[in-house]
């Protein structure tokens, strides 16, 4: 049997194969730094707004909620780290916050602040965690009959990516209406 090929209610995700998505999603994103005009490489503020520079500054004049949001959803991707061996849905968690950390941390470095708003962290938050979250809602590990550890983190990462999609579909929205609106 090709396993390329999904069988019904088979994981078509997971026949394609983490490293081919990752990889697809990272040159996809890497590759539209090309396309990003250079008249919108423009003085932006600092804030937390889609189209604000995140910064040292933006941190610290945010809200206490958006504060202690960030470091306890940093913590509970982190904490997926102890499933990855036992856990498919767990690598595709981590990977997928590995990914888009990557992005961000590599597009800091480049010249321009287009990288550095809001809205590309929250696109890079969409592109990296959709394949993750679409594991999660099709698998349901957080319904499992008798709860365990990966069962209730696997809750908690569920609520975190929904409720941060929230605020990240808007904003990753805005911002690629602001850097493709001319094309």
């Amino acid at each position: 049997m090709n396993p390329a090929i999904v069988q019904p209610g088979g994981d078509m995700l997971g026949s394609i194969g983490f490293r081919n998505v990752v990889g697809f999603l990272t040159i996809l994103a890497v590759s539209l730094v090309g396309l990003v005009p250079e008249a919108y490489a423009r003085d932006y503020q600092s804030g937390h707004q889609a189209l604000e520079v995140f910064d040292a500054a933006a941190m610290e004049a945010m809200p206490g909620w958006m504060t202690v949001w960030i470091a306890s959803s940093t913590l509970c991707f982190a904490a997926g780290l102890g499933f990855v061996w036992r856990h498919r849905v767990a690598r595709w968690v981590v990977g997928g916050w590995a990914a888009a950390l990557s992005v961000l941390v590599v597009s800091s470095g480049f010249d321009s602040d287009l990288f550095r708003l809001a809205g590309f962290n929250a696109l890079a938050h969409v592109v990296f965690w959709t394949p993750a979250l679409c594991q999660l809602l099709s698998h349901r590990p957080f319904l499992a009959k008798e709860p365990s550890p990966f069962s209730i983190w696997s809750a908690v990462i569920t609520a975190i990516m929904l409720f941060s999609y929230l605020f990240d579909i808007p904003y990753a929205l805005t911002y690629l209406g602001h850097v493709l609106g001319d094309l």
